[in-house]
């Protein structure tokens, strides 16, 4: 499997005077929707298409509902998701309140076949960019 980058120019933002770095940045290929997802996990398996949709939906509302809920959600080789938090600091324990919490944010730690498929990427350079706003 192949994924392009581009290079792109970026500044340091703790630091504007120093010099502009030129890093990789991912291009995207294109886009799956969830239906798409389904027809080409169906090809793969014994359900119809219909069929797939309809448990990717309901593994897609389980998984937040879970998070919610103070639960890992492991997925086997695949990974496993949970949450994570950025809060305001305090002086000591007793201060620490719920209201410190600023920001709640999911995370994922990739799995054995996650991780497999990702050592299988090879990277082709595509063109240099300005563009700073690029995900990674």
């Amino acid at each position: 499997m192949s994924v392009k980058f581009n290079v792109v120019e970026r500044g340091n933002p703790s630091n504007p005077e120093a010099p502009k770095k030129f890093y990789p940045s991912i291009q995207s290929s294109g886009r799956l929707t969830t239906r798409e997802m389904a027809e080409i996990a169906a090809r793969e398996s014994t359900m119809s298409p219909a069929d797939m949709m309809g448990a990717i939906e309901i593994y897609l509302s389980v998984i937040p509902r879970e998070l919610a809920k103070g639960n890992i959600v492991e997925l086997g080789d695949f990974g496993s998701f949970w949450l994570r938090i950025e809060a305001e600091g305090a002086e000591s324990e007793e201060e620490v309140r719920a209201e410190r919490i600023k920001a709640v944010k999911p995370r994922f730690n990739p799995g054995k076949l996650f991780k497999k498929a990702l050592a299988t990427i090879d990277f082709i350079k595509g063109a240099r960019t300005s563009d700073t706003s690029e995900e990674e």
